[in-house]
Protein backbone atom coordinates (compact mmCIF):
# COMPACT_ATOMS: atom_id res chain seq x y z
CA UNK A 1 0.00 0.00 0.00
CA UNK A 2 1.00 3.62 -0.60
CA UNK A 3 0.13 6.48 1.73
CA UNK A 4 -0.01 9.68 1.27
CA UNK A 5 -0.06 12.78 3.97
CA UNK A 6 -0.51 15.89 3.45
CA UNK A 7 -0.72 19.35 5.11
CA UNK A 8 -0.26 23.35 4.40
CA UNK A 9 -0.18 25.32 8.35
CA UNK A 10 1.49 25.12 11.17
CA UNK A 11 -1.17 23.09 13.35
CA UNK A 12 -1.59 20.43 10.97
CA UNK A 13 2.25 19.71 10.45
CA UNK A 14 2.15 19.11 14.29
CA UNK A 15 -0.62 16.20 14.32
CA UNK A 16 -0.17 15.03 10.91
CA UNK A 17 3.85 14.43 11.16
CA UNK A 18 3.61 11.42 14.23
CA UNK A 19 1.53 9.99 12.18
CA UNK A 20 4.09 10.07 9.30
CA UNK A 21 6.78 9.09 10.81
CA UNK A 22 5.35 6.09 12.75
CA UNK A 23 4.17 4.91 9.03
CA UNK A 24 7.84 5.37 7.94
CA UNK A 25 9.69 3.46 11.04
CA UNK A 26 7.12 0.53 10.15
CA UNK A 27 8.74 0.72 6.44
CA UNK A 28 5.60 2.02 4.92
CA UNK A 29 5.22 3.45 1.82
CA UNK A 30 4.68 7.14 2.56
CA UNK A 31 5.07 10.30 1.10
CA UNK A 32 4.45 14.22 1.78
CA UNK A 33 2.48 16.79 -0.22
CA UNK A 34 2.53 20.03 1.46
CA UNK A 35 0.09 22.67 0.32
CA UNK A 36 2.32 25.90 1.82
CA UNK A 37 -1.31 27.37 2.70
CA UNK A 38 0.97 29.09 5.67
CA UNK A 39 4.43 29.12 3.73
CA UNK A 40 6.91 30.38 6.46
CA UNK A 41 4.94 28.76 9.86
CA UNK A 42 4.53 25.17 7.69
CA UNK A 43 8.47 25.49 6.91
CA UNK A 44 9.18 25.93 10.47
CA UNK A 45 7.61 23.29 12.46
CA UNK A 46 9.01 20.63 9.48
CA UNK A 47 12.32 21.76 10.44
CA UNK A 48 10.93 20.91 14.18
CA UNK A 49 9.90 17.52 13.12
CA UNK A 50 12.43 16.69 10.47
CA UNK A 51 9.73 16.03 7.72
CA UNK A 52 10.68 16.90 4.43
CA UNK A 53 7.96 17.18 1.49
CA UNK A 54 8.17 15.15 -1.84
CA UNK A 55 5.83 17.63 -3.47
CA UNK A 56 5.60 21.10 -3.06
CA UNK A 57 2.35 22.84 -4.14
CA UNK A 58 3.45 26.19 -3.45
CA UNK A 59 0.12 27.96 -3.17
CA UNK A 60 0.55 30.68 -0.72
CA UNK A 61 0.10 34.44 -2.42
CA UNK A 62 0.14 37.67 -0.95
CA UNK A 63 -3.67 38.73 -0.07
CA UNK A 64 -4.65 35.01 -0.77
CA UNK A 65 -8.63 34.72 -0.19
CA UNK A 66 -9.97 30.88 0.89
CA UNK A 67 -11.18 31.22 -2.74
CA UNK A 68 -7.84 31.35 -4.01
CA UNK A 69 -6.50 28.43 -2.21
CA UNK A 70 -8.94 26.45 -2.87
CA UNK A 71 -8.54 27.08 -6.78
CA UNK A 72 -4.72 26.44 -6.50
CA UNK A 73 -4.76 23.17 -4.58
CA UNK A 74 -7.43 21.51 -7.17
CA UNK A 75 -5.59 22.54 -10.33
CA UNK A 76 -2.32 21.25 -8.51
CA UNK A 77 -2.99 18.01 -6.36
CA UNK A 78 -4.55 15.74 -8.99
CA UNK A 79 -1.73 15.61 -10.89
CA UNK A 80 0.42 14.76 -7.90
CA UNK A 81 -2.42 11.89 -7.34
CA UNK A 82 -2.44 10.88 -11.09
CA UNK A 83 1.18 10.16 -10.74
CA UNK A 84 1.59 8.79 -7.36
CA UNK A 85 -1.75 6.76 -7.26
CA UNK A 86 -2.00 6.08 -3.65
CA UNK A 87 -4.24 3.67 -1.77
CA UNK A 88 -5.48 6.58 1.11
CA UNK A 89 -4.91 10.12 1.42
CA UNK A 90 -4.47 11.13 5.11
CA UNK A 91 -5.50 14.82 5.72
CA UNK A 92 -6.32 16.48 9.53
CA UNK A 93 -7.91 18.74 10.43
CA UNK A 94 -10.26 21.33 9.33
CA UNK A 95 -8.06 23.76 7.20
CA UNK A 96 -9.15 24.56 3.57
CA UNK A 97 -6.02 22.44 2.98
CA UNK A 98 -7.50 19.40 4.50
CA UNK A 99 -11.11 20.36 2.67
CA UNK A 100 -9.24 20.62 -0.76
CA UNK A 101 -7.34 18.15 -0.59
CA UNK A 102 -9.75 15.56 0.63
CA UNK A 103 -12.29 16.64 -2.12
CA UNK A 104 -9.24 15.98 -5.04
CA UNK A 105 -9.09 12.51 -3.20
CA UNK A 106 -12.35 11.73 -3.77
CA UNK A 107 -12.70 12.86 -7.03
CA UNK A 108 -9.86 10.83 -7.89
CA UNK A 109 -11.33 7.28 -6.20
CA UNK A 110 -8.64 7.30 -3.45
CA UNK A 111 -9.65 6.45 0.30
CA UNK A 112 -9.58 9.42 2.91
CA UNK A 113 -8.29 8.98 6.23
CA UNK A 114 -9.38 12.13 8.72
CA UNK A 115 -7.26 12.44 11.15
CA UNK A 116 -8.84 14.22 14.26
CA UNK A 117 -12.80 13.46 12.48
CA UNK A 118 -15.82 14.60 14.29
CA UNK A 119 -15.01 17.83 16.09
CA UNK A 120 -18.20 19.92 15.94
CA UNK A 121 -19.07 23.64 17.11
CA UNK A 122 -22.69 23.16 15.80
CA UNK A 123 -22.34 26.62 14.27
CA UNK A 124 -21.38 26.62 10.87
CA UNK A 125 -19.98 29.95 10.89
CA UNK A 126 -18.09 29.59 14.13
CA UNK A 127 -15.40 28.89 13.51
CA UNK A 128 -15.38 29.95 10.29
CA UNK A 129 -14.78 28.23 7.68
CA UNK A 130 -13.28 25.25 9.83
CA UNK A 131 -17.10 23.77 10.89
CA UNK A 132 -17.72 23.69 7.49
CA UNK A 133 -14.36 22.38 6.35
CA UNK A 134 -14.85 19.12 8.76
CA UNK A 135 -17.92 18.45 8.16
CA UNK A 136 -17.36 18.17 4.34
CA UNK A 137 -14.06 16.47 4.77
CA UNK A 138 -16.05 13.30 6.78
CA UNK A 139 -18.58 12.90 4.60
CA UNK A 140 -16.00 12.05 1.68
CA UNK A 141 -13.49 9.67 4.51
CA UNK A 142 -13.75 6.65 4.78
CA UNK A 143 -11.64 6.35 8.09
CA UNK A 144 -12.43 8.35 10.54
CA UNK A 145 -10.68 8.76 12.78
CA UNK A 146 -12.20 10.77 16.28
CA UNK A 147 -9.67 11.87 18.97
CA UNK A 148 -12.58 11.35 21.53
CA UNK A 149 -15.76 9.29 22.43
CA UNK A 150 -18.13 12.82 22.28
CA UNK A 151 -16.65 13.22 18.86
CA UNK A 152 -17.54 9.96 17.57
CA UNK A 153 -20.99 10.58 19.15
CA UNK A 154 -21.15 13.40 16.71
CA UNK A 155 -20.70 11.54 13.42
CA UNK A 156 -22.82 8.90 14.80
CA UNK A 157 -25.46 11.47 15.22
CA UNK A 158 -25.20 12.87 11.99
CA UNK A 159 -26.01 9.06 10.04
CA UNK A 160 -21.96 8.23 9.49
CA UNK A 161 -21.80 4.39 9.35
CA UNK A 162 -20.19 3.08 12.71
CA UNK A 163 -17.81 1.04 10.97
CA UNK A 164 -15.98 4.07 9.47
CA UNK A 165 -15.46 5.60 12.97
CA UNK A 166 -12.81 4.64 15.18
CA UNK A 167 -11.59 6.36 18.66
CA UNK A 168 -8.20 7.09 18.69
CA UNK A 169 -7.12 9.56 20.73
CA UNK A 170 -5.51 13.10 19.64
CA UNK A 171 -2.14 12.83 17.89
CA UNK A 172 -1.02 16.05 19.68
CA UNK A 173 -0.15 14.18 22.48
CA UNK A 174 1.84 12.37 20.38
CA UNK A 175 3.64 14.98 19.20
CA UNK A 176 4.08 16.76 22.67
CA UNK A 177 5.94 13.42 23.73
CA UNK A 178 8.17 13.32 20.85
CA UNK A 179 8.75 17.25 21.54
CA UNK A 180 9.37 16.75 25.33
CA UNK A 181 11.70 13.53 24.62
CA UNK A 182 13.86 15.31 22.15
CA UNK A 183 14.29 18.77 24.16
CA UNK A 184 15.09 20.43 27.29
CA UNK A 185 11.58 22.85 27.97
CA UNK A 186 12.73 24.34 30.79
CA UNK A 187 16.51 25.37 29.13
CA UNK A 188 14.59 26.63 26.18
CA UNK A 189 12.35 28.89 28.34
CA UNK A 190 15.25 30.58 30.05
CA UNK A 191 16.29 32.18 26.39
CA UNK A 192 12.94 33.17 26.20
CA UNK A 193 11.63 35.23 28.92
CA UNK A 194 13.10 37.16 31.96
CA UNK A 195 10.51 36.47 34.13
CA UNK A 196 9.11 33.18 35.75
CA UNK A 197 5.14 34.46 36.38
CA UNK A 198 3.51 35.07 33.50
CA UNK A 199 0.04 34.46 31.49
CA UNK A 200 0.61 32.62 27.72
CA UNK A 201 -1.56 34.28 25.43
CA UNK A 202 -2.33 33.51 21.50
CA UNK A 203 -5.25 35.16 19.43
CA UNK A 204 -5.53 34.88 15.18
CA UNK A 205 -9.64 33.28 14.84
CA UNK A 206 -10.97 34.95 11.75
CA UNK A 207 -14.19 35.36 13.42
CA UNK A 208 -12.86 37.53 16.22
CA UNK A 209 -10.75 39.82 14.06
CA UNK A 210 -12.31 43.62 15.10
CA UNK A 211 -14.49 44.33 17.57
CA UNK A 212 -13.95 40.68 19.15
CA UNK A 213 -10.51 41.01 19.26
CA UNK A 214 -10.02 44.64 21.03
CA UNK A 215 -12.71 43.52 23.68
CA UNK A 216 -10.37 39.97 24.53
CA UNK A 217 -7.40 42.11 24.39
CA UNK A 218 -8.48 45.16 26.95
CA UNK A 219 -9.81 42.40 29.34
CA UNK A 220 -6.30 40.52 29.22
CA UNK A 221 -4.73 44.20 29.82
CA UNK A 222 -7.00 44.96 32.90
CA UNK A 223 -6.04 41.90 34.18
CA UNK A 224 -2.47 42.12 34.03
CA UNK A 225 -2.50 46.06 35.56
CA UNK A 226 -4.72 44.64 38.15
CA UNK A 227 -2.38 41.68 39.18
CA UNK A 228 1.19 42.78 37.88
CA UNK A 229 1.76 40.57 35.79
CA UNK A 230 3.27 39.95 32.36
CA UNK A 231 1.65 38.62 29.06
CA UNK A 232 3.52 36.51 26.15
CA UNK A 233 1.92 36.70 22.95
CA UNK A 234 3.28 35.65 20.16
CA UNK A 235 1.60 37.79 17.60
CA UNK A 236 -0.02 35.67 14.28
CA UNK A 237 1.17 36.93 10.94
CA UNK A 238 -2.20 37.94 9.35
CA UNK A 239 -1.58 41.65 8.88
CA UNK A 240 -5.22 42.29 10.46
CA UNK A 241 -4.78 40.66 13.73
CA UNK A 242 -1.09 42.68 14.18
CA UNK A 243 -2.72 45.79 13.65
CA UNK A 244 -4.73 45.00 16.23
CA UNK A 245 -2.77 43.87 18.72
CA UNK A 246 -0.19 46.53 18.30
CA UNK A 247 -2.83 49.49 18.05
CA UNK A 248 -4.58 48.11 21.17
CA UNK A 249 -1.88 46.63 23.52
CA UNK A 250 1.39 47.31 21.49
CA UNK A 251 2.62 50.27 24.17
CA UNK A 252 1.25 48.30 27.13
CA UNK A 253 4.48 47.25 29.32
CA UNK A 254 2.38 44.08 30.56
CA UNK A 255 2.50 42.95 27.14
CA UNK A 256 5.57 41.47 25.88
CA UNK A 257 5.06 40.97 22.00
CA UNK A 258 6.93 38.37 19.95
CA UNK A 259 6.99 36.88 16.95
CA UNK A 260 5.30 33.27 15.92
CA UNK A 261 7.53 30.76 17.61
CA UNK A 262 8.79 27.47 16.47
CA UNK A 263 6.97 24.67 18.47
CA UNK A 264 9.33 23.79 20.93
CA UNK A 265 9.51 27.63 21.67
CA UNK A 266 5.59 27.44 21.94
CA UNK A 267 5.71 24.37 24.26
CA UNK A 268 8.46 25.51 26.06
CA UNK A 269 5.95 28.52 27.20
CA UNK A 270 3.06 26.92 27.54
CA UNK A 271 4.70 24.39 30.19
CA UNK A 272 6.21 27.33 32.59
CA UNK A 273 3.04 29.87 32.26
CA UNK A 274 0.52 30.23 35.10
CA UNK A 275 -2.57 29.70 32.93
CA UNK A 276 -3.58 30.23 28.77
CA UNK A 277 -5.93 32.88 27.23
CA UNK A 278 -6.06 31.56 23.34
CA UNK A 279 -9.18 31.25 20.51
CA UNK A 280 -6.74 28.77 19.53
CA UNK A 281 -8.45 25.03 18.77
CA UNK A 282 -4.97 22.92 19.39
CA UNK A 283 -4.27 25.00 22.14
CA UNK A 284 -7.25 23.54 24.38
CA UNK A 285 -5.91 20.22 23.15
CA UNK A 286 -2.17 20.91 24.51
CA UNK A 287 -2.12 22.60 27.83
CA UNK A 288 -3.83 19.85 29.39
CA UNK A 289 -0.88 17.64 29.20
CA UNK A 290 1.04 20.53 31.51
CA UNK A 291 -1.33 20.63 33.65
CA UNK A 292 -2.80 24.46 32.42
CA UNK A 293 -5.83 26.14 32.56
CA UNK A 294 -7.50 27.68 29.54
CA UNK A 295 -9.53 30.77 28.78
CA UNK A 296 -10.84 29.62 25.54
CA UNK A 297 -11.64 33.17 24.24
CA UNK A 298 -14.66 32.04 22.01
CA UNK A 299 -18.02 31.76 21.88
CA UNK A 300 -17.96 28.05 21.06
CA UNK A 301 -15.91 25.03 20.79
CA UNK A 302 -15.91 22.45 19.23
CA UNK A 303 -13.79 20.41 21.94
CA UNK A 304 -16.14 20.24 24.78
CA UNK A 305 -14.04 17.54 26.65
CA UNK A 306 -11.83 20.56 27.78
CA UNK A 307 -14.42 22.27 29.62
CA UNK A 308 -15.99 18.54 31.18
CA UNK A 309 -12.97 17.86 32.17
CA UNK A 310 -12.15 21.10 33.95
CA UNK A 311 -9.23 22.36 31.66
CA UNK A 312 -10.68 24.98 30.56
CA UNK A 313 -13.91 27.74 30.39
CA UNK A 314 -15.61 28.79 27.64
CA UNK A 315 -15.00 32.63 28.23
CA UNK A 316 -16.92 34.10 25.23
CA UNK A 317 -15.72 37.56 23.65
CA UNK A 318 -17.20 40.33 25.86
CA UNK A 319 -14.46 42.11 28.05
CA UNK A 320 -16.20 40.88 31.02
CA UNK A 321 -16.72 38.00 30.70
CA UNK A 322 -13.10 37.17 29.93
CA UNK A 323 -11.80 39.05 32.39
CA UNK A 324 -14.19 36.51 35.04
CA UNK A 325 -12.46 33.46 33.62
CA UNK A 326 -8.96 34.75 34.23
CA UNK A 327 -9.92 35.58 37.73
CA UNK A 328 -11.38 31.90 37.92
CA UNK A 329 -8.28 30.63 36.00
CA UNK A 330 -6.10 32.34 38.38
CA UNK A 331 -7.38 29.77 41.12
CA UNK A 332 -7.00 26.74 39.49
CA UNK A 333 -4.35 23.97 40.39
CA UNK A 334 -4.78 21.25 37.74
CA UNK A 335 -2.88 17.64 37.15
CA UNK A 336 -1.46 16.84 33.61
CA UNK A 337 -3.01 12.65 34.44
CA UNK A 338 -6.58 13.99 33.85
CA UNK A 339 -5.87 15.07 30.04
CA UNK A 340 -8.89 14.12 28.20
CA UNK A 341 -7.03 14.29 24.47
CA UNK A 342 -5.05 10.99 25.06
CA UNK A 343 -1.69 8.95 26.24
CA UNK A 344 0.53 9.35 23.14
CA UNK A 345 -0.14 6.08 21.08
CA UNK A 346 -2.53 7.79 19.05
CA UNK A 347 -0.32 7.25 15.80
CA UNK A 348 0.08 3.75 16.68
CA UNK A 349 -3.63 2.65 16.71
CA UNK A 350 -4.10 4.92 13.25
CA UNK A 351 -1.37 2.30 11.66
CA UNK A 352 -2.63 -0.24 12.82
CA UNK A 353 -6.46 -0.18 11.78
CA UNK A 354 -5.44 0.94 8.16
CA UNK A 355 -2.99 -2.22 8.35
CA UNK A 356 -5.96 -4.29 9.76
CA UNK A 357 -3.27 -5.26 12.53
CA UNK A 358 -4.47 -6.38 16.14
CA UNK A 359 -3.84 -5.27 19.24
Amino acid sequence: MKFCFVFGTRPEVIKVAPVYKFFLQKGEEAFVVATAQHREMMDMMMNVFGVEAKYDLNVMTHDQTLDSIVASIMQRLPLVLQREKPDILFVQGDTTTAMSCAICAFHSKIKVAHIEAGLRSHDLYDPFPEEMNRRVIDVVSTYLFAPTNNAKENLIKEGIEEDRIYTVGNTVVDALNMISNSFNLSQVRSQLVPFEKYILMTLHRRENIGERMVSILSAVARFARERNVHVVLPVHKNPSVRRIVFDTVGSDPHFHLVEPLDYVSFLALLEGCWFVVSDSGGVQEEAPSFGKFVVVARRTTERPELIESGFGILAGTEESSIHEAMVLASQKKLDPSGNPFGDGKTSERIWRIVRGVSQ
